[in-house]
């Protein structure tokens, strides 16, 4: 409000001199019937300019064209705001208006503070001299803005919690003149059209809520549809589909979806959004150990700080700055260059109290802490992916029960062939093997039904014995099927290539890759299937080939990963899981599926 009574008297005074009583009266009428109708009017019409600030803007945004409101209507020249963090105790920055370049500390605390003492007493502080004042520590900076005096207003910003429990703040307004007295007037008008800011934050909060729960309803419809299709889920499609209902709320530019293993040690890449021009790509491991900010996600719960780089909370782990963060490793920290990536937000996701998978959002707009609405959003997205990865990896066991069941019956009839003949002690040897061979295949059967997580305990086991147990059984599927036009070639096997990995999963690989090879041929008018066991560029070697060529088109979404069957997708988790690497090649009429694993050294044995 620049207009002053005193210029208002100015306007009314006559002349010079005391007034006698008529006067007097007609002035006191003049105030009361035409200055306080001005001053109340223009104080509805500033309250009625904050209040109309779009709620649809960002927490930031409407917080900074209030501030320049605010500045305006009390002929200030700049403002600063500061919000109250409950987490850290601690007063963070929170944008400006009239000051350019505006670089001030990411937070300050709250004790011996100007904006800490608003927050504590909840009240106006008036500060005629910045410079003379101790509570206003970093005088350099105002000094060089040419700033000298200031009014510290409370912020008060309904948020969703208990009452009485709004997050609070200060609002910094600063004038170039010194020792400036604030009048009681003054600090009412900016208290007043302070918390008209809060107005605006409920309306915004009303409408965040509703946006939360229509996304919520939008991610919840997606997923039944996608489950009411016959080919069923797989989580990397799913997240794809979904990765849109998050980017426009919380502005990310790029998120990747993590399992973290048992021991958590490791930590495996399993989609990303986009699929295109990812870090890396789906099934890549990492060792935590090599990556501090994954240690600090996966360990989150026993650390929290708020610096100038980074944000750990309980909920969730923010990079503020990539680029100087001691939390990113130097490969990270130059691909977040690279791309224009200037925050990262990690979110863990824990089933009894471990974390067992980690969302990674990058965004190119700095950000210095989330919204509870935003994280809500992300941990209610994240929970529902969870769910997705159950229902895929049931629907793996379903797949894959289908070759042992096949075995189970063909080995049955085989060995009720065998009861027909009269000399039962001549074909006592191999009656006893198809029996072994079927209560091998139906214990199998019974560990996939019961399966509820992961692949299983590694173990260390020779990649020749597993291999030649699930040729046999291919053998017989091949037979019972009557697919009279495949031929199944004996494997070439190298003995004693130990592998440490789940039993269970390299059998469910093998089992995958010799179905595929079998399907192909069989979709031909003839052909054969091979397999060879061997050491390569001291790795173990599984290749597995059948006659015929994948066209070039599907071949490269293969290796991308963008087909829709279930077996390449089961092959390249748990190849990429056990550090390991799979190789396509399509050559003179035959197609070869070439696994690497690590050789493993058996355990020394004490005498």
């Amino acid at each position: 409000m620049e207009r002053k009574l005193e210029d208002f008297f100015s306007q009314h005074l006559l002349r010079k001199g005391n007034l006698n009583e008529g006067q007097l009266q007609e002035l006191i009428n003049t105030v009361e019937s035409e200055y306080q109708s001005w001053f109340l009017s223009t104080i509805i019409q500033e309250i009625e300019e904050i209040m109309s600030i779009d709620p649809s803007l960002s927490f930031k945004e409407i917080l900074e064209v209030a501030a320049e409101r605010i500045v305006h209507n009390l002929a200030a020249d700049a403002a600063t705001i500061r919000i109250f963090d409950p987490d850290t105790l601690r007063l963070t920055s929170f944008g400006s208006y009239g000051v350019s370049d505006y670089q001030r500390m990411s937070d300050i605390p709250v004790k011996n503070t100007i904006s800490g003492s608003v927050v504590q007493e909840q009240r106006c502080i008036a500060v005629p001299s910045i410079l003379k004042d101790p509570l206003y520590q970093n005088k350099d900076v105002v000094k060089s803005w040419g700033f000298n005096s200031l009014l510290a207003v409370p912020l008060v910003l309904p948020m969703s919690k208990p009452p009485g429990n709004d997050l609070l703040g200060s609002l910094q307004i600063y004038y170039k003149e010194d020792d400036r007295q604030f009048d009681k007037l003054e600090i009412i008008h900016a208290e007043l059209l302070s918390r008209r800011i809060g107005f605006v934050l409920a309306k915004k909060k009303i409408l965040d809520l509703e946006e939360l729960n229509r996304r919520k309803e939008t991610i919840f419809n997606k997923i039944f549809v996608k489950l009411s299709r016959r080919e069923g889920i797989k989580l990397k499609d799913l997240f794809v589909l979904l990765i849109p209902e998050l980017k426009e709320m919380i502005e990310v530019q790029s998120c990747s979806l993590f399992t973290v293993s048992e021991d958590q040690q490791f930590i495996n890449l399993e989609a990303a959004y986009p699929q295109d021009g990812c870090y890396h790509d789906s099934g890549h491991s990492f060792t935590v150990a090599h990556h501090p900010y994954f240690q600090a996600a996966i360990n989150w719960t026993k650390q929290k700080c708020d610096t100038e780089y980074e944000r750990i909370t309980q909920s969730y782990l923010l990079i503020k700055d990539p680029a100087h963060s001691s939390l990113m490793s130097s490969q990270l920290r130059e691909f977040s260059i690279a791309h224009h990536i200037h925050s990262i937000l990690l979110l863990p996701l824990s089933v009894d109290g471990k974390v067992r998978h980690l969302l990674a959002f990058n965004a190119t707009k700095q950000k210095h802490f989330f919204l509870d609405e935003e994280i809500e959003l992300i941990t209610f997205f994240g929970k529902e992916i969870m769910k997705a990865s159950k229902l895929e990896f049931f629907g793996d066991i379903l797949h894959d029960i289908k070759n042992p069941a096949i075995a189970v019956a063909g080995f049955a009839n085989r060995a009720r062939k065998l009861l027909e003949n009269e000399d039962l002690e001549s074909v006592r040897n191999k009656l006893k093997s198809y029996l072994d061979i079927m209560a091998s295949e139906a214990a199998r059967m019974q560990d996939l039904a019961q399966a509820m997580t992961g692949e299983g305990r590694e173990t260390i086991v020779e990649l020749s014995a597993v291999a030649a147990m699930r040729f046999r059984i291919i053998e017989e599927v091949v037979r019972e099927s009557k697919l009279i036009r495949v031929t199944v070639q004996q494997p070439v096997l190298e003995l004693g290539l130990m592998v440490s990995c789940s039993r269970f999963g390299l059998e469910r690989v093998i089992d995958n890759l010799l179905g595929n090879a079998v399907r192909a041929v069989a979709e031909q008018s003839e052909g054969r299937v091979a397999l060879f066991v061997g050491r390569r560029d001291g790795m173990a070697q599984l290749v597995i080939e059948n006659s015929g060529e994948i066209p070039t088109e599907r071949l490269e979404k293969m290796r991308r990963g963008a087909v829709k069957g279930r077996g390449l997708n089961i092959i390249n988790r748990f190849v990429h899981t056990n550090h390991g690497n799979i190789e396509i090649e399509v050559k003179n009429g035959m197609t070869r599926f070439v696994i690497l694993l690590p050789l493993a050294s058996l355990p020394a044995r004490h005498s």
